[in-house]
C-alpha cells in the first residue's frame, strides 16, 4: 500500500508543478505582449480572404 500512497504524492508533486508551469507562461506571455496583440484575430482575417476569394470564384488547379 505504501507504493500507491507513495505515487499518489508524486502524481500531485507533478500537478503542482505543471500548475506553477502554467502560471508562470502565463505572467511572462501577459508581461511580454500587449493586450491588443493578444486579443486580435489573425485567423479571422484570413477566413475572411479565403470567403472572398472563394465568393470571387478563385480556386486552386
Amino acid at each position: 500500500m505504501e507504493l500507491w500512497t507513495t505515487l499518489e504524492y508524486v502524481a500531485w508533486g507533478l500537478s503542482a508543478l505543471i500548475g506553477v508551469a502554467i502560471v508562470a507562461d502565463w505572467l511572462k506571455t501577459d508581461a511580454t505582449y500587449d493586450d491588443a496583440v493578444l486579443m486580435s484575430s489573425r485567423e479571422g482575417e484570413l477566413e475572411a480572404l479565403t470567403e472572398q476569394h472563394a465568393q470571387s470564384g478563385g480556386h486552386h488547379g
